[in-house]
């Protein structure tokens, strides 16, 4: 059976953990061409999202195409690109997820008393995925938006979750990863990276300064559920501004850290 009979039929193995009648391949194939669009590809022929997805150009286009039907993929003919109808996916989640409703009084509550504004994050794969915020008026155009991916690495949340990792995942994090730069403070040696995990894990909370963006400081603390277990982190983003990194923890950690507890019956 050639290449291009099989991307049409769901014939391939099943992954992992999935009986192969409860797998469709189909599905999972439309979601990784929506996934291949990024920054860095915004449009793509179906060749292109072929080699990105593993597919032929064949089979691509027509999953390019089924998407241009149900109006998640425009098209010129030749490239291809995502429509706003693609932050519908990420709405749902937002609209249906119990986390980010039940959060939302609490980050106002962390927002009014630090006059910062508030987030609660996830980890997805390697990235901090922002799932909830609040903030004064003045601030929020600035800081990032419902949904924004941030490498873990360099984010005060994505640097805690890391660290509170069991040992085993996060060895295997630090064995098998490289780490981008992406400023002159940015943590660029992976001894050096090992050695801020292992002091954010025995402190209990996180902060990051410009490792991201310059003249950026964030300071995270854990959330966790009912039974301990970690679902999220709590964080802060602000300037820099005049505030020392000292003044700065001990004006919006205890914030955090009593905002934190608070929520840990209701989750």
């Amino acid at each position: 059976m050639s290449k291009e009979s099989k991307d049409s039929k769901d014939d391939s193995p099943a992954p992992a953990g999935l009986d192969k009648r409860d797998w469709i391949a189909g599905l999972e194939r439309g979601v990784s061409i929506i996934e291949a669009f990024d920054d860095a590809n915004p449009r793509l022929t179906a060749s292109q999202a072929g080699q990105r997805t593993n597919m032929t150009r064949t089979a691509a286009r027509r999953y390019l195409l089924t998407l241009q039907h149900m109006g998640y993929v425009a098209s010129d003919g030749k490239l291809f690109w995502l429509t706003p109808r693609v932050l519908r996916l990420g709405r749902s989640y937002l609209e249906s997820a119990r986390l980010p409703r039940v959060v939302q009084p609490f980050l106002q509550r962390v927002a009014a008393g630090t006059n910062e504004i508030a987030y609660l994050s996830v980890m997805d794969g390697d990235e901090v995925v922002y799932i909830a915020r609040n903030g004064p008026n003045r601030s929020m155009s600035t800081g990032y938006v419902l949904g924004a991916r941030v490498p873990a690495q360099v984010t005060a949340s994505g640097m805690l979750m890391l660290a509170l990792r069991n040992d085993a995942e996060l060895n295997e994090w630090l064995a098998t990863r490289q780490l981008t730069v992406f400023t002159s403070h940015t943590i660029a040696s992976m001894e050096r990276m090992k050695l801020e995990l292992a002091r954010i894990r025995a402190q209990g909370w996180a902060l990051s300064e410009q490792q991201l963006d310059l003249n950026s400081r964030g300071i995270a603390v854990p959330l966790r559920d009912r039974h301990g277990t970690l679902v999220g982190a709590l964080n802060i983003t602000m300037p820099m501004g005049h505030e020392s990194s000292e003044d700065a923890v001990a004006r919006v950690l205890p914030v955090l850290r009593e905002t934190a507890q608070a929520m840990r019956n209701l989750i």
